[in-house]
């Protein structure tokens, strides 16, 4: 059974999704950063200020005691959380069909390239198809 395993670990194919899946988290978190650092902040700048991980309906208010100390926390449906999520997902989609259109592109241009054409027959190819012509005549 371990010799099975081993042999299936090291299939390329294996190998090759799990750097799939390594190489695609780092590049969701390089866009998922992206989204937060750089995107939304103008973007919640233009509607007013709003950030959207802020966005909330709170069902139940926290219950203070009379020291101020949470004895218990809100009861709160965050959407706002949700349209963030969303948003990133957005982007990361849009980012990795962009590159997957890239990729396609290369590839059909790599098909489209003609093939070189046939070389020539060598001296001795040449050669014999003349002592060919000369049996015949």
């Amino acid at each position: 059974m371990l010799k099975e395993f081993k042999e299936f670990a090291m299939k390329g194919n294996v190998m090759d999704m799990a750097i799939g899946i390594i190489i695609g988290g780092a590049f969701g978190k390089i866009v998922a950063s992206f989204v937060a650092d750089v995107l939304m902040p103008p973007l919640g700048l233009l509607i007013g200020g709003v950030n959207f991980q802020d966005l909330k309906i709170v069902l139940t208010e926290a219950v203070l005691d009379a020291d101020g100390v949470e004895t218990a926390a809100a009861v709160s449906i965050n959407y706002g959380n949700f349209i963030q999520v969303t948003f990133d997902f957005i982007i990361i989609a849009f980012a990795i069909f962009m590159m997957v259109k890239a990729m396609n592109s290369a590839k059909k241009k790599e098909e489209a390239a003609p093939a070189p054409p046939p070389p020539g027959p060598t001296e001795d190819q040449k050669l014999l198809m003349e002592i060919r012509d000369l049996l015949k005549k």
